[in-house]
């Protein structure tokens, strides 16, 4: 709802955004085939995180998510990867494990250390060239570039290079989509969102509920709604779509004492955020995943982490949106008619 013109949000975040990058502990790093349409974002926390994760679409690809369920022995992870190149995609996590060890971070099992590095990677193989996949390489590079402070690139960087939405008829009718983030900061509590918004629907402004992506119309000049139109095409054909070429993925970051269990109702909750902001979502079709990695250094109470956690998701979702940059012969918000 707006108040006269204006969300009432507006002046909230004003006073309570900040970059994702002012998360002490935390270092994010990027890198990408900008040609070959893909890339991977890598979030990195060398004194480890408890981390946690909530699955909710039907074809997810993922790494080491069931290690840290509550009732395994490992409740913390030194690095996320959020990757494009599908299931390929998850090797940019085996570059990510190399870097952590050469920095000695990671379990001590005597001989070496072993970092735990979780990931999900996002299917972008039909944009650009399929052939290219984020792998150990570019995961180490991404750990390079993860500098302490460095603020993150967003729309068509990592994760988001090869990104895309609306894709329920296919490449035609499909647009642009990216990488977004978002931190808000309480006190001293900081909670922060990163995404690769990668959907078969559309996207909506948190705030406004306004159409902002997503299935383009016939002539590709604005935009239509994909929900109604899979109404109408399945009293006519129910077989009319079965591709599995989605999913959006995404982390939640805080500097909150969160144990395992809290993480992974925390990635729950920020769910809705994406529930909020993308229709339809959780679907067959996507293998939507969101992890959440805490440091551990202010208390709070996981009902507002977790609830400020689905406000930045959302907020992250509707940037990766519209900082997404016309790509691949894909055209971006920026190109629609209002």
């Amino acid at each position: 709802m707006r108040q006269g013109g204006k969300s009432p949000w507006e002046a909230w975040r004003k006073e309570t955004e900040i970059g994702i990058h002012q998360i002490e502990g935390i270092r994010i790093g990027q890198a990408r085939d900008e040609q070959g349409a893909t890339g991977c974002t890598v979030i990195l926390c060398p004194k480890g995180a408890v981390t946690g994760v909530d699955v909710r679409g039907s074809a997810p690809a993922g790494r080491e998510t069931e290690t840290i369920k509550p009732g395994n022995v490992c409740d913390v992870a030194h690095a996320v990867v959020l990757s494009g190149g599908s299931a390929f995609g998850l090797d940019a996590a085996s570059g990510v494990m190399e870097y952590l060890e050469e920095q000695g971070i990671g379990f001590d099992v005597g001989l070496t250390r072993v970092p735990i590095v979780c990931g999900a990677s996002l299917f972008d193989l039909t944009v650009g060239s399929h052939k290219a996949r984020p792998d150990k390489a570019m995961g180490k590079r991404a750990c390079l570039d993860a500098v302490p402070g460095k603020e993150i690139l967003q729309g068509n960087h990592g994760a988001g290079t090869g990104a895309s939405i609306g894709k329920l008829l296919g490449e035609t009718y499909m647009m642009k989509s990216g990488l977004g983030a978002c931190c808000f900061q309480l006190g001293e509590l900081k909670v922060g969102a990163v995404v690769a918004v990668n959907a078969l629907g559309d996207v909506f402004d948190l705030d406004t509920g306004e159409q902002i992506g997503g299935l383009l119309s016939e002539d590709g000049k604005s935009l239509r709604l994909t929900e109604p139109l899979m109404y109408e095409r399945y009293g006519k054909d129910k077989n009319y779509f079965t591709a599995n070429t989605n999913t959006t993925i995404g982390c939640v970051i805080t500097n909150a004492v969160l144990d395992q269990a809290q993480a992974g109702k925390v990635a729950g909750i920020a769910h809705d955020g994406m529930a909020r902001t993308i229709a339809p979502v959780h679907t067959w079709a996507d293998g939507d995943t969101i992890f959440t990695m805490a440091t551990g250094e202010v208390k709070g109470d996981p009902n507002a982490v977790g609830t400020l956690a689905a406000r930045a998701m959302g907020y992250a979702i509707n940037r990766a949106v519209r900082e997404a940059s016309a790509a691949y012969g894909l055209v971006c918000a920026g190109e629609l008619e209002k």
